[in-house]
């Protein structure tokens, strides 16, 4: 055997260590896309701002018509609003970093009290929601690249379709009518029956997650009353983006049947059932990751009909409630938190997905 040549550049320059150059190149990575979260928000922030503003000040739009203008202009001046809107929007940025979003107009309320309250909610339909979505989303789509180009691929692509075409209120409605309605077997709306409620309100500091709370306590019936509510809104809410996640399965499963190790697999003699299920599918889920933090956007905004349909008294719900009652300071402060939540979730997604691909990092 021969020995390999070094040419001088490569003596000349030292050795690296492969690990080194990928764990550099994953801090600097996770560092920008961090850094990247903070003029995200302040974009975001901004926007909401000055778009709630296009009406005029928070007070008049509420209650203007409602109060004597006496006192309409008295409760515009306590809350600073006859002052310049640049000067308005610093002194918002200025509470914001320390955690006061006012307080609403229409009840009086603090704001960040409000979405402690109704977070959790939201928060606890949306991990319902993606649990649906993976659950349903990644076999079906498995099912559909194994048996590509024949009937159940074709009839799995049509609910992909639909799935994610159909507005997730009519699901809703659709859902509620068979299941509730028809056959009477899941409860129509709300989070937990009226007794359930009581049960857990009572707790010694109750994370305001129901079935969490019912888990905690040992009550086990409070904890399948709360399972059985949360049936027909995440299921509406998770076939959403179900469809998406079982066509990017369906997708790069193709993609990956292709490869030389599983070729050489088939001429082992290895079951196409095999490959597809051991071998083939964890990197097909690699996209699945990537695109799920533009899928918790999109969760969150479906989030508002949903929880409208089902009478779910989250963030949603409450901000149906807000517009309604015109109340642009509680709005603001719950689309600010709902942008926040999309920016570090795509943060955390980011860096799950460099952790698995090292390709992601450069």
């Amino acid at each position: 055997m021969t020995a390999l040549t070094e040419t001088p550049e490569a003596a000349s320059t030292p050795a690296v260590p492969a690990a080194k150059r990928a764990g550099g190149g994953l801090a600097t990575y996770l560092v920008i896309r961090f850094l990247l979260i903070f003029p995200t928000i302040l974009i975001l922030v901004t926007l909401v701002f000055f778009l709630m503003r296009i009406t005029g000040d928070p007070i008049t739009a509420a209650l203007g018509g409602r109060l004597p203008p006496d006192q309409l202009a008295q409760r515009i001046h306590d809350a600073g609003y006859d002052r310049p809107l640049i000067v308005q929007y610093f002194e918002y940025l200025g509470q914001i970093f320390t955690g006061n979003f006012g307080r609403t107009i229409s009840d009086n309320r603090a704001v960040t009290e409000m979405l402690a309250t109704f977070g959790t909610a939201t928060l606890e339909l949306a991990v319902n929601a993606v649990v649906v979505a993976l659950i349903v989303g990644i076999p079906l789509g498995m099912i559909a690249a194994h048996r590509r180009d024949k009937t159940a691929d074709a009839i799995l692509r049509i609910f992909a379709i639909l799935s994610y075409a159909t507005p997730v209120f009519f699901a809703g409605l659709l859902l509620k009518l068979i299941f509730s309605v028809w056959l009477g077997v899941l409860p129509v709306a709300g989070r937990a029956s009226t007794s359930t409620e009581i049960a857990l309100s009572g707790l010694a500091a109750p994370t305001g997650i129901y079935w969490l709370d019912a888990l905690r306590s040992g009550n086990i019936p409070a904890f399948w009353d709360v399972e059985s509510h949360a049936v027909l809104p995440a299921t509406a809410l998770g076939l959403l983006t179900a469809g998406v996640f079982l066509r990017l399965v369906r997708t790069n499963l193709i993609g990956t049947l292709g490869r030389d190790y599983l070729e050489a697999g088939r001429s082992r003699g290895v079951s196409e059932f095999r490959l597809v299920t051991r071998h083939a599918y964890k990197p097909a889920l690699i996209p699945i990751i990537t695109v799920m933090g533009l899928q918790i956007a999109l969760l969150l905004g479906g989030a508002v009909l949903t929880e409208t349909t089902f009478e779910w008294k989250g963030l949603g719900f409450q901000l149906a409630q807000y517009l309604t009652a015109r109340d642009f300071v509680a709005v603001q402060g719950i689309v600010v938190l709902l942008a926040v939540i999309v920016a570090v979730t795509n943060f955390i997604v980011d860096v799950i997905a460099a952790l698995i691909d090292p390709r992601v990092r450069y």
